[in-house]
């Protein structure tokens, strides 16, 4: 016997990796994994015969004893925390499958946490991708018990990582059937992985797989949803290696901006069901005989039309195309003598804007004026269909490019395309993500001036909630110059809806602007440091160091001469 442990220990660790003897095995993963941890850096010697055979790691985390096999994820854990990125990408490919089938589902505790860590720093390392792709075919195992801890896994990764790391479509899309599956464990950790997505996603998630699922199905989960929602937004629990190493950097930096993050961001994660969805090829699906009936002189056939564009357009992501002309039937339809008409054409340049998003753009100039033109409408149902399609122009673009429209209609003789436009100019400034420049700010703050003394009490107040939406976004000072002729009253009802209006954009620009102005006194600072040098003249007493300082300068014989001046005043006392 102890020849054999003699002949084992002497054994190069690759050989005792594939040795038929368990407890060599065992104690060659054990080994592995102590010099790992003693490595200087990942290029260490001691890397090189498990990066040239990654084959080995696939027997060691699959290892028929049980004791080895949790020395051995142990080891590649090792491998994998010291051996960086290139032990990661060499390794994954082989190991992922055997992790699942034997380590996630072993009847070992510790070994079950060794093989969720050993996915997690696969992530960690690298990517997730190429982690979740290998994973997800598991849910389709024979076996129930390895399904389900597969899900358990992927509640766990998506729990520590977030949404923003872990791409949740390919996962959400696989979800629909393991809800149906037979075994009530499986189901109970699809649940639990429904539920850690929903604290990431919210209600956007329900884009790719809610309609799969039974209405039983339904009902259960949107009872563990609403525990949910009463739970604080989460956040991510670990890093990536590309993070980690941006923090050690500069974590003062780092902090700044996930504090900015986290107050710009409304819902957690900044996923919305466009960013999940599909783009769908909505001109693909337009009726052949749009056109026709959209030239109809008969109003039933024109809404017909566009009953049939908005349900073909009615979905969360469009793919980008020419609807020129599409778009160009819509703005025509805001002059239709049938509100049903405008109502539903409304509803479609809505949907088209929300689903193409920026792709919508192009078609602001051409969609925006005939809408504000047409909110003189004043039934209540057909003014909120102008105010959710312009809401929807305007996110596809920005203040910038919608205000010099926006400030043309509030001069619009009609009182009611005037209130309307105003309410629509203060939603504008609630939700834009950029603070206006200054001369934008000066062209609201005048026009809401100028709404202060108009003769409706609804456009005054309007006119004070601009200048206080303004005034939360840009600061008092920058508002001070234009709030100056108003008396107390006015000032006194702007302040309060500053101090109650909710924004998104912060004025940026003049925290950048004093580092340059701070630039001139430093050049006056080195003026000042001219006469340091005759006070350091005290300083020669360490003989070697005035010597390295004065034998360099060739010049000082000429400052001798004001050194006897210098020395005078001390000779006197």
């Amino acid at each position: 016997m102890a020849e054999q442990e003699e002949d084992f220990s002497s054994l190069p660790l690759p050989d005792r990796f594939t040795h038929k003897n368990w407890k060599v095995r065992k104690q060659g993963y054990e080994d592995a994994a102590k010099i790992f941890e003693t490595t200087p850096d990942e290029s260490d010697p001691a890397f090189r015969p498990f990066l040239q055979d990654s084959g080995l790691w696939k027997g060691a985390v699959a290892d028929s004893n049980v004791a080895a096999q949790q020395d051995g994820i142990n080891a590649l854990c090792a491998f994998l925390k010291f051996g960086g990125q290139d032990a990661c990408r060499r390794s994954r490919t082989v190991t992922i499958a055997p992790i699942v089938e034997k380590g996630l589902s072993s009847t070992r505790a510790a070994t079950k946490q060794s093989a969720l860590e050993a996915l997690l720093l696969y992530i960690e390392l690298d990517k997730s991708e190429p982690i979740i792709d290998d994973l997800l075919p598991s849910l389709g195992n024979k076996q129930p018990k390895i399904i389900a801890a597969t899900l358990a896994a992927l509640t766990a990764i998506v729990h520590a990582y977030g949404v923003k790391v872990i791409d949740p479509k390919p996962v959400l899309k696989a979800l629909p059937k393991v809800f149906g599956h037979a075994d009530k464990n499986v189901r109970a950790e699809a649940q639990n992985l429904a539920v850690e997505l929903y604290r990431w996603l919210r209600e956007a998630m329900k884009t790719l797989f809610w309609n799969e699922l039974k209405p039983v199905q339904q009902q259960d989960l949107e009872k563990l949803f609403e525990a949910v929602k009463q739970e604080p937004p989460p956040k991510q629990e670990r890093l990536l290696r590309s993070q980690q190493a941006v923090e050690a950097v500069s974590s003062t930096a780092q902090e700044d901006a996930e504090a900015e993050a986290e107050a710009e961001d409304d819902q957690p994660g900044d996923v919305d069901a466009f960013d999940l969805a599909e783009p769908v090829d909505v001109l693909s699906k337009v009726p052949a005989d749009f056109h026709e009936k959209m030239a109809s002189t008969k109003w039933k056939d024109r809404k017909d039309a566009l009953d049939a564009f908005f349900a073909a357009a009615n979905t969360d992501r469009i793919k980008d195309g020419h609807f020129e002309d599409i778009v160009a039937l819509l703005a025509k339809s805001m002059k239709d003598a049938n509100i049903a008409v405008v109502t539903v054409a409304a509803n479609c340049i809505e949907c088209l804007a929300k689903g193409l998003r920026h792709g919508f753009a192009k078609y602001r100039g051409r969609t925006m004026p005939p809408i504000m033109e047409r909110l003189k409408e004043k039934k209540q149902s057909v003014a909120d269909a102008l105010g959710a399609a312009l809401d929807a122009v305007f996110a596809s673009t920005g203040l910038s490019e919608c205000l010099e429209d926006i400030l043309e209609f509030l001069k619009h003789k009609n009182p009611q395309v005037k209130a309307e436009t105003l309410k629509f100019l203060i939603r504008c400034l609630k939700t834009t993500r950029e603070a206006p420049s200054k001369p934008e700010v000066k062209l609201i703050a005048e026009t809401a001036n100028k709404l202060l003394t108009d003769s409706s009490e609804p456009t005054r107040a309007g006119g004070a909630e601009v200048l206080g939406t303004v005034m939360k976004i840009m600061g008092d000072r920058a508002m001070g110059p234009y709030l100056d002729g108003l008396d107390d009253i006015r000032k006194t009802k702007i302040k309060e809806y500053c101090d109650v209006a909710e924004v998104k954009a912060k004025d940026k620009p003049k925290p950048v602007a004093p580092p340059p102005k701070a630039a001139p006194p430093a050049q006056r600072k080195t003026i000042t440091k001219k006469p340091a040098p005759i006070a350091k003249k005290p300083a020669p007493p360490p003989s070697i160091y005035a010597q390295e300082k004065q034998s360099p300068q060739p010049k000082p014989p000429a400052s001798k001469l004001s050194a006897p001046k210098s020395l005078v005043p001390p000779s006197k006392p």
